[in-house]
């Protein structure tokens, strides 16, 4: 039998964008149309009502979630006599996953505006799995810069640490620093991490697993250390588009700075961008998104599904 045309079998409720905007009930609206501005990204749209109707009845559960997660570990705390509890403070961590173009970077930056709000969680910060991928060199040495965004292509071990320091309550935590402009880690270059109520964690591959070791021996994995996931989902002809879209406005801005790393596409004909944009998507991050980000969906706690005009349609949230 396939459980999967049985809705009644589904681990998630569903909610049309009426219904869930409807879970907001009382809380203010802390944003200004500037400030809403600024936090899309380059080919995403953010509108007032989507941040009305999604975002803050989303901020309104999470704070709920982190609220009766804090309240857990004080008890734990005392239930261990305060032994390695750290400081009676450990950070609630969220993760944002989804394809390349999908809007991934909007929905963290939205998410850390808002829950910075809240009374319980002053002090929220994001970083992105980017600045854990592999140096450009490693790559071309391993012969992996047309799998990069892959789960080859990240030190794992180095992120893995990072979010084991996070949770233990150490500080502060250091991440190294992505350059989408130069399409590279920066050496030398960190973002510090000191013990936030909430740290937000957007990547590709953020919900990946590998198969279980047959003799039961603990290998952790990156989702391991999330309270909460969220998986931005959208149609593969509609990522496509985006994407698209997205390389034919960077091709007449940032790929025009000679210093970048793809100046070379600003030469391009407009027929030839779009070509090559194609070829990319259909070479790189379908496959991306076929093989590795798409099959983890499930394992999300909730999935915001977005229609072709970037507004969210959907919302599923897994049942407790």
């Amino acid at each position: 039998m396939d459980q999967r045309l049985d809705p009644g079998l589904s681990p998630f409720r569903r909610f049309t964008r009426a219904e869930w905007a409807q879970l907001r009930e009382d809380t203010p609206m802390p944003l200004r149309q500037e400030e809403i501005i600024r936090l899309q990204g380059l080919n995403d749209r953010l509108s007032l009502s989507e941040v009305e109707e999604i975002y803050l009845p989303l901020s309104r559960l999470l704070s709920l979630y982190v609220g009766a997660t804090q309240k857990l570990f004080r008890a734990m705390s005392h239930f261990l006599d305060h032994r390695d509890t750290g400081e009676g403070k450990m950070p609630y961590i969220i993760g944002v996953a989804g394809s390349v173009a999908v809007g991934k970077s909007t929905t963290a930056r939205v998410l850390q505006a808002l829950l910075a709000r809240w009374p319980n969680t002053p002090k929220v910060d994001l970083v992105t799995t980017d600045g854990f991928l592999l140096p450009n060199a490693v790559l071309e040495r391993e012969g992996l810069m047309e799998k990069k965004g892959f789960p080859e292509s990240y030190d794992l071990s180095l992120l893995l640490r990072f979010l084991t320091d996070i949770k233990a309550g150490r500080r502060p935590v250091k991440a190294p620093l992505y350059s989408h402009f130069f399409y590279d880690v920066m050496p030398d270059q960190t973002v510090e991490v000191d013990r936030p109520d909430i740290l937000i964690v957007e990547g590709l591959n953020v919900l990946q697993t590998g198969r279980p070791p047959r003799d039961g021996k603990a290998i952790p994995f990156v989702s391991d250390f999330f309270d909460f996931s969220v998986y931005i989902d959208a149609d593969e002809d509609v990522l496509e588009q985006w994407y698209v879209q997205r390389f034919m406005r960077l091709r007449e801005t940032a790929f025009k700075d000679p210093l970048s790393y793809f100046h070379r596409y600003s030469k391009l004909s407009e027929e030839e961008a779009r070509a090559t944009a194609l070829s990319i998507w259909h070479r790189i991050n379908l496959p991306n998104l076929q093989e590795n980000i798409l099959p983890t969906r499930q394992r999300s706690d909730l999935i915001l599904r977005k229609a072709g005009d970037h507004e969210i349609q959907e919302v599923q949230l897994r049942k407790l």
